[in-house]
């Protein structure tokens, strides 16, 4: 151990220097504020900057999660769509009788009238307002001499056109069918070699339910195409899968409820048949008869 603690005289030096500069370093970093360096770095201006960059940031983050408002066509405005707008149950009620009856919402003065929105509101929402192609057309162009639209009397069966021998020119006279809702009236019929019945222009991408309307008005299929119908009382499951919309699963359904009921009295009673696709009853109907 002797060996180990004796030190030469210029051994003890250097221990006595090194444990004089630990001892300095030591009361540098005690007695030394480093904050106060960091903080007269940073002006106040470049603090106030600094916050001005995260406020607006928060504000950006805020308004992301806000829900967003798109395009939308007021006359399908859903008791939930209304709500999340800012409309009270009243003015979705309103909403909802008005087209109950079979009637349209086709500006935004026409919305507040029914609804009975505030101004506020309605500045806040009309933006949005998306009408179809045919409304937007109507309110921009006149009508021309040559338009169907521009008779006030119905016209009688004999005075339609046939819808399965009409040309694209005479179909672009109706508001609201331009060049390619009229060229996908043509390609569908083309394709089907013909119509049975102007029911199949809902079939048709495209055609809003007021452009339809107007369309009968003016069409009619004189010349249907032939198909093979049915009866629904005596129809067997393979010819039943042989109608559009009506699959093994449906078709089976159909023969149980028929069993069950001992015969259908009505083809309307088919929408009592589980998973009956009742939105396309009535193209279903076409082929089918009691």
């Amino acid at each position: 151990m002797k060996s180990h603690l004796k030190f030469s005289k210029q051994n003890r030096s250097g221990i006595f220097l090194l444990v004089i500069f630990i001892i300095i370093v030591q009361a540098f970093f005690w007695f030394y504020n480093f904050n106060n360096d960091l903080t007269e770095s940073i002006s106040e201006e470049e603090l106030n900057t600094y916050r001005i960059e995260v406020d607006s940031l928060r504000k950006v983050a805020l308004e992301n999660q806000k829900p967003k408002i798109y395009p939308f066509n007021p006359n399908y405005i859903t008791d939930f769509k209304g709500y999340t707008l800012g409309m009270s149950n009243e003015e979705i009620d309103r909403l909802h009788k008005f087209r109950a009856k079979n009637q349209w919402v086709n500006s935004a003065k026409e919305f507040q009238k029914v609804t009975k929105v505030s101004d506020s509101l309605l500045n806040t929402i009309s933006p949005y307002f998306k009408f179809p192609e045919w409304v937007i057309n109507q309110k921009s162009k006149p009508f021309s001499s040559g338009s169907f639209n521009n008779s006030t009397k119905q016209k009688t069966y004999n005075q339609k056109i046939d819808l399965n021998r009409t040309t694209a020119s005479q179909l672009q006279k109706i508001y609201g069918v331009g060049e390619k809702l009229s060229a996908n009236i043509i390609k569908y019929r083309e394709r089907n070699e013909g119509f049975i019945s102007e029911e199949e222009l809902t079939e048709i991408w495209g055609l809003s339910p007021e452009v339809i309307v107007k369309i009968k008005e003016n069409f009619v299929v004189k010349t249907p195409r032939k198909i093979k119908t049915f009866n629904l009382n005596v129809v067997t499951r393979d010819e039943l899968v042989t109608i559009p919309y009506i699959d093994y699963e449906i078709a089976n359904s159909i023969i149980e409820e028929r069993t069950l009921r001992e015969g259908f009295s009505s083809i309307d009673d088919l929408t009592k048949v589980e998973h009956f696709p009742v939105k396309k009853l009535q193209i279903i109907r076409l082929y089918l008869f009691l």
